[in-house]
Protein backbone atom coordinates (compact mmCIF):
# COMPACT_ATOMS: atom_id res chain seq x y z
CA UNK A 1 0.00 0.00 0.00
CA UNK A 2 1.23 3.49 -0.83
CA UNK A 3 0.91 6.02 1.96
CA UNK A 4 1.60 9.72 1.48
CA UNK A 5 1.91 12.67 3.80
CA UNK A 6 1.66 16.30 2.73
CA UNK A 7 3.88 19.24 3.67
CA UNK A 8 2.25 22.38 2.26
CA UNK A 9 0.94 25.82 3.17
CA UNK A 10 -2.80 26.37 3.48
CA UNK A 11 -4.17 29.79 4.37
CA UNK A 12 -7.49 31.54 4.89
CA UNK A 13 -8.73 31.29 1.29
CA UNK A 14 -10.75 28.06 1.31
CA UNK A 15 -11.46 28.08 -2.45
CA UNK A 16 -7.76 28.33 -3.15
CA UNK A 17 -7.07 25.56 -0.64
CA UNK A 18 -9.60 23.30 -2.36
CA UNK A 19 -7.91 23.91 -5.71
CA UNK A 20 -4.53 23.11 -4.18
CA UNK A 21 -5.91 19.96 -2.57
CA UNK A 22 -7.36 18.81 -5.89
CA UNK A 23 -3.95 19.18 -7.54
CA UNK A 24 -2.20 17.23 -4.78
CA UNK A 25 -4.88 14.52 -4.80
CA UNK A 26 -4.47 14.20 -8.56
CA UNK A 27 -0.70 13.85 -8.31
CA UNK A 28 -1.03 11.32 -5.50
CA UNK A 29 -3.59 9.29 -7.43
CA UNK A 30 -1.27 9.19 -10.44
CA UNK A 31 1.43 7.77 -8.12
CA UNK A 32 -0.87 5.03 -6.83
CA UNK A 33 -1.36 6.52 -3.36
CA UNK A 34 -4.15 4.88 -1.34
CA UNK A 35 -3.91 6.97 1.86
CA UNK A 36 -3.17 10.70 1.66
CA UNK A 37 -2.80 12.82 4.81
CA UNK A 38 -3.06 16.62 4.58
CA UNK A 39 -1.98 18.97 7.41
CA UNK A 40 -4.02 20.38 10.25
CA UNK A 41 -6.15 23.36 9.20
CA UNK A 42 -6.09 22.44 5.50
CA UNK A 43 -9.33 24.34 4.94
CA UNK A 44 -9.03 27.86 6.34
CA UNK A 45 -5.54 27.82 7.79
CA UNK A 46 -4.31 27.82 11.38
CA UNK A 47 -4.06 30.58 13.98
CA UNK A 48 -1.66 33.44 13.31
CA UNK A 49 -0.68 33.86 16.97
CA UNK A 50 -0.54 31.03 19.49
CA UNK A 51 -0.35 33.13 22.63
CA UNK A 52 -2.95 35.81 21.86
CA UNK A 53 -5.23 34.69 19.01
CA UNK A 54 -6.98 37.62 17.33
CA UNK A 55 -10.72 37.05 17.65
CA UNK A 56 -11.27 39.00 14.44
CA UNK A 57 -8.80 36.95 12.37
CA UNK A 58 -9.68 33.36 13.25
CA UNK A 59 -9.90 30.64 10.60
CA UNK A 60 -13.31 30.36 8.90
CA UNK A 61 -15.44 27.58 10.38
CA UNK A 62 -17.35 24.91 8.46
CA UNK A 63 -19.97 22.33 9.38
CA UNK A 64 -19.14 18.70 8.66
CA UNK A 65 -21.96 18.59 6.10
CA UNK A 66 -20.81 21.78 4.33
CA UNK A 67 -20.39 22.15 0.58
CA UNK A 68 -16.61 22.50 1.05
CA UNK A 69 -16.26 19.20 2.91
CA UNK A 70 -18.43 17.64 0.21
CA UNK A 71 -15.94 18.80 -2.41
CA UNK A 72 -13.11 16.98 -0.63
CA UNK A 73 -15.22 13.83 -0.45
CA UNK A 74 -15.92 14.08 -4.17
CA UNK A 75 -12.25 14.59 -5.12
CA UNK A 76 -11.12 11.70 -2.90
CA UNK A 77 -13.01 9.06 -4.91
CA UNK A 78 -11.43 5.68 -4.08
CA UNK A 79 -8.55 7.26 -2.12
CA UNK A 80 -8.65 7.63 1.68
CA UNK A 81 -7.94 11.29 2.49
CA UNK A 82 -7.40 12.93 5.88
CA UNK A 83 -7.58 16.72 6.25
CA UNK A 84 -7.99 19.37 8.94
CA UNK A 85 -10.49 22.20 9.31
CA UNK A 86 -12.22 24.38 11.90
CA UNK A 87 -15.47 22.60 12.68
CA UNK A 88 -18.55 24.59 13.63
CA UNK A 89 -21.19 22.91 15.79
CA UNK A 90 -24.43 24.41 17.04
CA UNK A 91 -25.47 22.85 20.37
CA UNK A 92 -28.29 24.11 22.58
CA UNK A 93 -28.17 27.47 20.84
CA UNK A 94 -24.42 27.85 21.34
CA UNK A 95 -21.95 27.97 18.43
CA UNK A 96 -18.86 25.88 19.18
CA UNK A 97 -15.63 25.69 17.20
CA UNK A 98 -13.19 22.77 17.22
CA UNK A 99 -9.80 22.19 15.64
CA UNK A 100 -10.89 19.04 13.83
CA UNK A 101 -9.91 16.46 11.25
CA UNK A 102 -11.91 14.23 8.95
CA UNK A 103 -10.98 11.02 7.17
CA UNK A 104 -13.00 10.55 3.99
CA UNK A 105 -13.28 8.76 0.69
CA UNK A 106 -15.84 9.03 -2.08
CA UNK A 107 -18.41 7.22 0.04
CA UNK A 108 -18.34 9.90 2.74
CA UNK A 109 -16.85 10.39 6.21
CA UNK A 110 -14.96 7.38 7.55
CA UNK A 111 -13.65 8.89 10.80
CA UNK A 112 -13.35 12.16 12.69
CA UNK A 113 -11.25 13.65 15.48
CA UNK A 114 -11.40 16.84 17.53
CA UNK A 115 -8.07 18.00 18.96
CA UNK A 116 -7.93 17.21 22.67
CA UNK A 117 -4.70 18.83 23.87
CA UNK A 118 -4.46 22.59 23.40
CA UNK A 119 -1.15 24.48 23.56
CA UNK A 120 -0.70 28.07 24.73
CA UNK A 121 -3.69 30.25 23.81
CA UNK A 122 -5.44 27.82 21.49
CA UNK A 123 -8.20 27.34 24.07
CA UNK A 124 -9.17 30.97 23.41
CA UNK A 125 -10.12 29.99 19.84
CA UNK A 126 -11.31 26.39 20.08
CA UNK A 127 -13.20 24.02 22.33
CA UNK A 128 -11.28 20.88 23.24
CA UNK A 129 -12.19 17.42 22.02
CA UNK A 130 -12.73 14.68 24.56
CA UNK A 131 -11.89 11.28 23.06
CA UNK A 132 -9.57 9.21 20.90
CA UNK A 133 -11.20 6.52 18.76
CA UNK A 134 -9.98 4.30 15.92
CA UNK A 135 -12.14 3.57 12.88
CA UNK A 136 -12.23 1.18 9.95
CA UNK A 137 -11.28 2.27 6.42
CA UNK A 138 -10.54 0.57 3.09
CA UNK A 139 -6.83 0.78 3.99
CA UNK A 140 -7.30 -0.80 7.42
CA UNK A 141 -8.13 0.31 10.93
CA UNK A 142 -6.63 3.69 11.72
CA UNK A 143 -6.88 6.74 13.96
CA UNK A 144 -6.08 10.45 13.81
CA UNK A 145 -4.36 12.95 16.07
CA UNK A 146 -3.87 16.70 15.65
CA UNK A 147 -0.39 18.17 16.28
CA UNK A 148 -0.03 18.79 20.05
CA UNK A 149 -1.94 15.56 20.73
CA UNK A 150 1.17 13.61 19.74
CA UNK A 151 3.16 15.15 22.59
CA UNK A 152 1.18 12.93 24.95
CA UNK A 153 2.03 9.20 24.65
CA UNK A 154 -1.40 8.25 26.00
CA UNK A 155 -3.11 9.73 22.93
CA UNK A 156 -1.42 7.47 20.39
CA UNK A 157 -1.53 4.54 22.81
CA UNK A 158 -5.31 4.91 23.12
CA UNK A 159 -5.68 4.58 19.35
CA UNK A 160 -3.32 1.60 19.17
CA UNK A 161 -5.22 -0.16 21.95
CA UNK A 162 -8.39 0.50 19.96
CA UNK A 163 -6.90 -1.49 17.09
CA UNK A 164 -5.36 1.23 14.90
CA UNK A 165 -2.43 -0.04 12.81
CA UNK A 166 -2.03 3.33 11.09
CA UNK A 167 -2.15 6.68 12.86
CA UNK A 168 -2.37 9.89 10.85
CA UNK A 169 -1.09 12.91 12.76
CA UNK A 170 -2.12 16.18 11.10
CA UNK A 171 -0.11 19.18 12.21
CA UNK A 172 0.25 22.93 11.98
CA UNK A 173 3.44 22.75 14.03
CA UNK A 174 5.55 25.93 14.14
CA UNK A 175 9.13 26.62 15.04
CA UNK A 176 9.70 27.79 18.60
CA UNK A 177 7.94 31.07 19.34
CA UNK A 178 10.13 31.84 22.37
CA UNK A 179 13.60 30.69 21.36
CA UNK A 180 13.91 30.72 17.59
CA UNK A 181 16.92 29.22 15.87
CA UNK A 182 18.41 30.89 12.79
CA UNK A 183 17.94 27.66 10.81
CA UNK A 184 14.88 25.40 11.08
CA UNK A 185 16.82 22.12 11.44
CA UNK A 186 18.42 23.49 14.63
CA UNK A 187 15.12 24.68 16.10
CA UNK A 188 14.05 22.95 19.33
CA UNK A 189 10.57 22.32 17.98
CA UNK A 190 12.01 20.81 14.81
CA UNK A 191 13.88 18.22 16.87
CA UNK A 192 10.85 17.49 19.04
CA UNK A 193 8.57 17.11 16.02
CA UNK A 194 10.83 14.40 14.55
CA UNK A 195 11.40 12.76 17.92
CA UNK A 196 7.69 12.41 18.66
CA UNK A 197 6.99 10.99 15.20
CA UNK A 198 9.49 8.16 15.60
CA UNK A 199 8.80 7.54 19.28
CA UNK A 200 5.02 7.24 18.90
CA UNK A 201 5.42 4.78 16.02
CA UNK A 202 7.98 2.64 17.88
CA UNK A 203 6.15 2.70 21.23
CA UNK A 204 2.98 1.37 19.68
CA UNK A 205 4.51 -0.65 16.82
CA UNK A 206 2.27 0.99 14.24
CA UNK A 207 2.71 2.93 10.99
CA UNK A 208 2.73 6.68 11.60
CA UNK A 209 1.84 9.19 8.87
CA UNK A 210 2.78 12.74 9.91
CA UNK A 211 1.79 15.82 7.90
CA UNK A 212 2.51 19.47 8.58
CA UNK A 213 1.97 22.99 7.33
CA UNK A 214 4.82 24.94 5.73
CA UNK A 215 5.43 28.66 5.27
CA UNK A 216 4.30 31.49 7.53
CA UNK A 217 0.99 32.47 9.10
CA UNK A 218 1.16 35.72 11.07
CA UNK A 219 3.89 35.26 13.65
CA UNK A 220 4.18 31.49 13.15
CA UNK A 221 6.71 29.78 10.90
CA UNK A 222 5.74 26.17 10.20
CA UNK A 223 8.28 23.38 10.04
CA UNK A 224 7.11 21.07 7.26
CA UNK A 225 8.93 17.76 7.91
CA UNK A 226 6.09 15.49 6.77
CA UNK A 227 6.99 11.82 6.99
CA UNK A 228 5.95 8.18 7.03
CA UNK A 229 7.42 6.17 9.91
CA UNK A 230 7.51 2.38 10.24
CA UNK A 231 6.60 0.34 13.36
CA UNK A 232 10.24 0.31 14.47
CA UNK A 233 10.49 4.11 14.47
CA UNK A 234 12.39 4.11 11.16
CA UNK A 235 11.61 7.02 8.82
CA UNK A 236 10.56 5.52 5.48
CA UNK A 237 10.00 8.80 3.64
CA UNK A 238 10.16 12.46 4.60
CA UNK A 239 10.12 16.04 3.41
CA UNK A 240 12.01 19.05 4.75
CA UNK A 241 10.87 22.65 5.28
CA UNK A 242 9.40 23.22 1.81
CA UNK A 243 6.18 21.88 0.34
CA UNK A 244 6.44 18.28 -0.86
CA UNK A 245 4.91 14.83 -0.59
CA UNK A 246 6.46 12.03 1.49
CA UNK A 247 5.49 8.73 -0.15
CA UNK A 248 6.25 5.23 1.14
CA UNK A 249 5.13 1.79 0.08
CA UNK A 250 4.31 -0.29 3.15
CA UNK A 251 2.54 -3.59 3.73
CA UNK A 252 1.01 -2.35 6.96
CA UNK A 253 -0.28 -5.63 8.33
CA UNK A 254 2.94 -7.49 7.55
CA UNK A 255 5.16 -4.82 9.07
CA UNK A 256 3.05 -4.41 12.21
CA UNK A 257 2.93 -8.20 12.70
CA UNK A 258 6.70 -8.47 12.18
CA UNK A 259 7.42 -5.74 14.72
CA UNK A 260 5.22 -7.50 17.31
CA UNK A 261 6.47 -11.03 16.67
CA UNK A 262 8.78 -11.23 19.71
CA UNK A 263 8.09 -8.06 21.69
CA UNK A 264 4.42 -7.03 21.68
CA UNK A 265 4.23 -3.74 23.57
CA UNK A 266 0.45 -3.59 23.79
CA UNK A 267 0.10 -7.14 25.15
CA UNK A 268 2.97 -6.67 27.58
CA UNK A 269 1.62 -3.52 29.23
CA UNK A 270 1.26 -3.48 33.02
CA UNK A 271 -1.46 -0.83 33.54
CA UNK A 272 -1.71 -1.42 37.29
CA UNK A 273 1.82 -0.07 37.67
CA UNK A 274 1.10 3.24 35.92
CA UNK A 275 -2.26 4.41 37.21
CA UNK A 276 -0.88 6.63 39.96
CA UNK A 277 1.55 8.35 37.59
CA UNK A 278 -1.27 9.37 35.24
CA UNK A 279 -3.00 11.60 37.77
CA UNK A 280 -2.32 15.28 37.20
CA UNK A 281 -1.89 15.98 40.93
CA UNK A 282 -2.32 14.21 44.26
CA UNK A 283 -5.81 14.18 45.72
CA UNK A 284 -6.53 15.88 49.02
CA UNK A 285 -6.74 12.45 50.65
CA UNK A 286 -3.17 11.71 49.52
CA UNK A 287 -1.80 15.04 50.69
Amino acid sequence: MRLASVAAHFGRDIDRSLEKMAGIVGDARASGVELLVFPDATLGGYLSDLRHPDAHALPPALAEDSFEVGRVIAMAQEMVVCFGYTEEVVADGDVLHYNAALCVNGDGVLGRHRKVHQPAGEALAYCAGETFAAFDTPVGRMGMLIDYDKTFPEAARSLALDGAHVIACLSAWPASVTDRASRLPQDRQSRLFDLYDSARAAENQIVWVSSNQTGVMGGLRFLGQAKVVGPGGDVLARTWSKGALAVAEVDVEVEVARSRRILHHLEELTPSAYVGSLRSSPSEEDA
